[in-house]
């Protein structure tokens, strides 16, 4: 009896078309084709565009003084980060796709794994996954189809570029000419994990597209690029190297920073502003059920007025014990802020740091002091009300009320699914 051949994966990759923007317009449709694009934290860079904004050359990343004019020639309409409702339309999106498969992995805010393995008419389900976001989020998306991951993300890039499918495309079922007849139209900066560097390199070796890349001689790619660009070549021969990760895993850093909307040269404005920083790093240190045994904390002036003097101090601290309690985390940070405040010199960004973190049922315990159970009870009380009222209904009390250092969002729009009082009204 001959053995059974194993099943070829079917991978999706659901990407949601320009994210940021598209989250604008689901609650503006007349902004559908308004040229448009999101800014940075305290409205500095242009961090998302539309096809509109992209077809007019201005880049991502790009200061935003230096896009004004181009911006008043053609009514670009400039608006600031909403994160509350990026995340929340993001949440949606990632929970409707488990209704079409119960493997998935969520990649980043707009894309995530969805295996379809075994599924009949992966075209027509493709085109469902389409039809029920745009329906229940009005959210656009493509999809692309392949057997490995790498495949996948080609095959959605197929998807966006080319009008004709229309949103989708898969890879699985083409035939072995088709394939690699694609794979020659394909520059080998559109693959997976091959950047601008890499490409520069792999042409000196006579790479430029896809197939090249994918009929290279595997043991001289892997001496000259390491076993990663060899796993990415495996991908493409359609060996599965790269395995969907459905769970994801705990942190080993955690950083929480932000730029200031101002300068900022006075101590207990620089203390309140590290108090949420620790409040947000340890309440995400809680949700993965873990604590950190070492504070970072750092300053730093800002780099571009180079007529300023700079000054850039950062100091860390080992704790005591392993701790996730944002009082304890607070008073380290607020004394390690202490110590290297200077007051001649005005501050653009803080941060803070936790590392050496590890579960919290692998811990050391104290001979000289039993357990505080109280503490633990407090933050399950902090993290509990903020769950059921909204990040931030309930604060420690040097949080402030952020005044001196909040950074500066003068073109956001309301947070329409995230607060009572910006629900749109029908």
């Amino acid at each position: 009896m001959l053995p059974m051949r194993k099943q070829a994966l079917a991978l999706a990759l659901v990407d949601c078309n320009n994210f940021y923007v598209s989250c604008e317009r689901i609650f503006r449709p007349d902004l559908a084709r308004v040229p448009i694009v999101i800014l940075s934290n305290n409205d500095g860079c242009v961090v998302a565009r539309s096809s509109e904004v992209k077809a007019l050359g201005i880049k991502m990343g790009q200061p935003w003084f230096e896009c004004k004019a181009l911006a008043e020639a053609h009514g670009i309409l400039a608006l600031s980060s909403n994160y509350a409702l990026y995340a929340d339309m993001s949440n949606r999106v990632m929970t409707i796709l488990q209704g079409f498969s119960p493997h998935c992995e969520v990649y980043s805010i707009d894309e995530s794994f969805v295996d379809l393995t075994g599924m009949p008419k992966l075209r027509e389900v493709s085109y469902a996954i389409r039809a029920r976001l745009g329906m229940w989020t009005g959210m656009p998306v493509c999809v692309g189809v392949g057997p490995t991951k790498t495949l996948a993300k080609l095959a959605n890039h197929v998807a966006k570029k080319h009008p004709r499918s229309k949103g989708v495309f898969n890879y699985n079922a083409l035939t072995d000419l088709q394939k690699a007849n694609l794979l020659k139209h394909l520059p080998v900066g559109e693959v997976w994990g091959v950047g601008r560097r890499l490409t520069e390199r792999l042409a000196r070796h006579g790479v430029t597209t896809a197939f090249d890349l994918r009929e290279a001689h595997t043991p001289t790619l892997r001496a000259a690029f390491g076993v990663v660009m060899e796993k990415t070549q495996r991908e493409l021969q359609e060996i599965a190297c790269i395995q969907l990760e459905e769970v994801q895993a705990d942190k080993q850093q955690i950083i929480s920073s932000r730029s200031f909307g101002t300068m900022v040269n006075d101590l207990s404005v620089l203390k309140e502003a590290l108090s949420t920083f620790a409040a947000n790093a340890c309440a995400k240190l809680r949700a993965q059920h873990s604590h950190a045994s070492v504070v970072q904390v750092f300053l730093s002036t800002n780099r571009f007025r180079t007529e300023l003097p700079q000054y850039a101090p950062c100091l860390a601290v080992p704790l005591p014990y392993p701790t996730n309690d944002s009082l304890a985390v607070n008073r380290w940070a607020a004394f390690l802020c202490e110590r290297m405040f200077k007051p001649e010199y005005q501050y653009k960004k803080a941060g803070i740091m936790l590392s050496e973190i590890s579960p919290v049922t692998q811990q050391q315990g104290d001979l000289l002091q039993g357990a505080d159970t109280n503490k633990h009870k407090l933050m399950d009380a902090l993290d509990t009300l903020n769950a059921r009222y909204g990040r931030g209904s309930v604060n420690v009390s040097t949080q402030g009320e952020r005044s001196g250092w909040q950074m500066k969002q003068e073109r956001k729009s309301p947070n329409y699914t995230t607060s009572w009082a910006d629900v749109p009204l029908v």
